[in-house]
């Protein structure tokens, strides 16, 4: 798994590649933890293009991250978009 951080005057965009699995979701929970405090008033953005895999722990953080943010989440295939559109109705349900 790769991440990748754009920091733009208007927006965070937190890009993920590769497989978002075990350890590395851990990973990718600590580099969202440390991007939320310097948010701020900007928009955040989540970049799915490079994912191949999100397990289980990986969609709940995604969803945790959309309820508290309401990022906006980018994606270019039907798994990608199916764990965003799972991310939104999780917020909802929550």
């Amino acid at each position: 798994m790769k991440i990748t951080i754009h920091d733009d005057p208007d927006a965070l965009r937190l890009k993920l590649e590769g497989t978002v699995v075990g350890p590395w979701v851990k990973e990718f929970d600590q580099t969202w933890r440390d991007l939320a405090r310097s948010l701020e008033s900007r928009k955040l953005i989540v970049d799915l293009y490079g994912v191949l895999h999100m397990d289980p722990e990986a969609r709940r953080l995604l969803a945790q991250i959309y309820r508290q943010t309401g990022a906006d989440i980018l994606t270019n295939t039907p798994m990608t978009e199916y764990f965003a559109e799972e991310a939104r109705r999780r917020s909802k349900n929550s």
